[in-house]
């Protein structure tokens, strides 16, 4: 079944790539952004292993999906994993909106197409689509 806030453009094959990329070794989570407000639209994994929440209420201005609560592929669905979720699609949306500029300023005529962050313990790949920004974590490969 189709997720209502879900761009209809081959939804169920957005669906079957997301659920391939479930299944690869080392990724540990994914998040769906709205593309207009950064508001989660879908997530499988545990948000709250990869950063724990850190907001103890609820007071914070973290944008929310449309249609409700977000929908998740996993049962895990705590409030803490809930608060996990927004808060790092939260700051991946700083993150990308800053780089966007940061392209901007570089070329006006450019866009940005992926960003990979690497930690020591995993890494982040963000990829902005037209309707949506998929938000991949997963293990950083040994050197």
């Amino acid at each position: 079944m189709a997720d209502k806030s879900l761009p209809s453009v081959n939804t169920e094959s957005i669906e079957e790539a997301l659920h391939r990329l479930s299944k690869k070794p080392g990724v540990k989570a994914w998040l769906m952004l709205d593309r207009i407000n950064g508001a989660v639209l879908k997530t499988n994994g545990q948000v709250s292993l990869v950063r724990p929440a850190r907001s103890s209420n609820s007071k914070t201005s973290l944008p929310s999906p449309t249609g409700g609560s977000f929908s998740t592929d996993v049962n895990v669905n705590t409030d803490n994993e809930t608060q996990a979720a927004q808060e790092l699609a939260s700051m991946v949306w700083s993150f990308l909106s800053t780089a966007g500029t940061l392209v901007d300023e570089i070329d006006s005529e450019d866009e940005l197409k992926l960003l990979r962050l690497r930690t020591k313990k995993q890494e982040l790949v963000i990829v902005p689509e037209a309707k949506y920004l998929l938000v991949v974590v997963h293990d950083t490969p040994p050197v």
